[in-house]
């Protein structure tokens, strides 16, 4: 542009060349603010966490300290109308918290006493004590922040390809306009409008519009959905989510929550009067074990409000179940195999043990003084929305997900069952999930696998692209994934999906734009007569354009857009 401007002013054309200054200098200034726009609203997202917390010391004193000197096991005082400081569990207290600005709901979110609260949002009405989880740097808010300023330094295949080609292009457009000046001199013709022509041809076949076309949709569809709770790494993994042709599933800790819970109880009325005395009994026996299914089962009874005496004389036996003196009963809660060894077969207990477990759930026998009262069934509880997001990402990507799970199949068979999955593979090892993740794949398809364990980080890796849950996740699938749903909402898959191919769209649109602007302004160059100045703010205009056509990504509609049209069963927004 510079030597445009230069040799426009050599010939007699000062306004011509000042013009076209004004024209670049403007578009640049417009350019520069439209690649900005991306980093500004990540970087403003740690505006929304204060910068100072009220500490309540262990001798109950108040003090307001910095939020970066929190650290886990911290208990802040959140007053109303305040701004949440850090990611934490609600200790005492009850209110409404907005957290439009983390997960994107409209309305506030009650909370009370063992629901967390994430730093940023703001308070209700009420007061809350918070106990810290995360220090400052690793809320819910500076992880979106870190991995998407780290997703931005990387370049997508597309805009690879591109800028590779463009090397090439623009040495030829300039030993294009070398010969496009030279050849008509020799041949006689005027100086001043072959030098013109030549000028003009120069700055309207510069590829400028196309080089902008690709990460502008692509780092704006990575920073709207680092706010609706899905980190993408990089502008590769965002290009490559709306490649997918087929998704896999992890069950536990994925489709379902990875807690177990009592779903039956099943008596025999000889030996207890009620499921209640039975369940209060065994959750007396269980209160002191650690164990996930004594833990459920202890849940089970205080949510039916059931008092639990003090369990004595407690053991437990790995792998075989715990006994325990409850109110002067010897109460033994276990393995069937382990317990109706001792007790002997008995045809009713026998046909509710396998009753529950052909139904797909765990069943604990419960023993009281040495005699069979009953079978508690307990399953994992499927995550909220799970049959939503499956029925969505199959409109999306026309292929029903798969189950590859390391479960027995009863279980794997009863949650494809309730969620509509068809296809089910069940007891996977860890390698053989890779396996069936490579044979998916040979078979024609790109995979996409979303998972949470260690169990599942060797088939995130192998997978086409890899999602971990973030909350549930281990550290080494964390690592591993493409990307991370920090909420652990399955509903943010589909929705991913979708912002991926409507930013992938959106190249396209752009690539197209830039496309046409060259080829119509260079034809008018070379075929007509093209004003300078003209040139240049056709030039510099589609540079705009298509800058700003990606940066439609960042607006919260963008998310809630393609959301609304998957729940109306319309498929991908346009």
């Amino acid at each position: 542009m510079v030597a445009a401007a230069i040799g426009a002013a050599a010939i007699g054309q000062i306004t011509d060349g000042a013009l076209l200054i004004v024209i670049f200098a403007t578009s640049g200034a417009l350019e520069s603010y439209a690649t900005q726009r991306t980093e500004d609203s990540v970087r403003g997202l740690l505006d929304l966490a204060p910068d100072t917390a009220t500490l309540i010391g262990a001798d109950g004193t108040e003090r307001v300290v910095p939020t970066v000197d929190l650290t886990v096991g911290d208990v802040i005082l959140i007053r109303p109308g305040e701004r949440v400081g850090a990611d934490g569990q609600v200790v005492d207290g009850a209110s409404d918290v907005d957290q439009a600005t983390i997960t994107g709901e409209p309305l506030p979110a009650p909370k009370q006493a063992g629901d967390e609260v994430f730093a940023g949002t703001v308070n209700g009405t009420g007061a809350l004590r918070v106990r810290v989880e995360r220090p400052a740097g690793e809320t819910v808010v500076a992880r979106i922040v870190a991995m998407v300023q780290e997703a931005s330094t990387t370049k997508a295949p597309t805009q690879l390809f591109i800028e590779k080609v463009e090397q090439r292009y623009s040495v030829g457009m300039a030993a294009a306009t070398l010969l496009l000046f030279a050849i008509p001199l020799a041949l006689g013709a005027d100086f001043q409008p072959t030098l013109l022509r030549a000028m003009t041809f120069m700055i309207v076949a510069s590829p400028c519009a196309v080089v902008l076309a690709t990460m502008p949709p692509l780092l704006s569809a990575i920073a709207n959905a680092g706010r609706h709770g899905v980190l993408v790494k990089s502008a590769v993994v965002m290009e490559q989510l709306g490649a997918g042709t087929l998704v896999a599933f992890d069950k536990t800790g994925t489709l379902t929550e990875g807690t177990p819970r009592v779903t039956e109880v099943r008596i025999l009325p000889d030996i207890v009067s009620s499921e209640s005395e039975l369940l209060a009994l065994a959750a007396a026996a269980e209160n002191p074990s650690e164990h996930p299914l004594a833990r459920a089962v202890v849940a089970a009874a205080h949510k039916a409000g059931l008092p639990l005496e003090h369990a004595e004389d407690f053991s437990a036996v790995p792998g075989r179940g715990v006994r325990a003196r409850v109110a002067g009963h010897l109460v033994e809660v276990g393995s069937p195999a382990h317990l109706l060894s001792l007790t002997g077969q008995s045809d009713v207990v026998t046909t509710d043990v396998a009753a529950l477990e052909l139904d797909g759930q765990t069943a604990v026998l419960v023993r009281l003084d040495g005699q069979v009262a009953g079978v508690l069934g307990l399953a994992d509880h499927l995550r909220a929305g799970a049959a939503q997001a499956i029925d969505q990402i199959t409109t999306i990507t026309g292929a029903s997900p798969v189950l590859l799970t390391g479960d027995n199949p009863r279980a794997a068979g009863r949650l494809a069952t309730q969620v509509g999955i068809t296809d089910v593979r069940a007891g996977l090892l860890p390698h053989e999930k890779v396996d069936a993740v490579r044979a998916l794949e040979a078979s024609g398809h790109k995979v996409m696998l979303v998972g949470d364990g260690i169990n599942d980080a060797p088939a995130l890796a192998a997978a086409h692209t890899g999602m971990a849950m973030g909350r549930a996740g281990s550290d080494l699938a964390l690592q591993t994934a493409d990307a991370v749903i920090v909420r652990d909402e399955l509903s943010t898959v589909p929705a991913v999906i979708a912002l991926s191919r409507r930013a992938r769209r959106l190249v396209i649109a752009n690539l197209i734009i830039a496309s046409a602007f060259i080829s119509v302004l260079v034809a008018w160059d070379l075929l007509g007569d093209l004003p300078l100045p003209l040139g240049v703010a056709g030039h510099e205009g589609s540079t705009i354009i298509v800058g700003l056509n990606g940066l439609r990504l960042l607006r919260a509609a963008a998310w809630r857009h393609s959301d609304t049209n998957k729940r109306h069963g319309k498929g991908e927004p346009s």
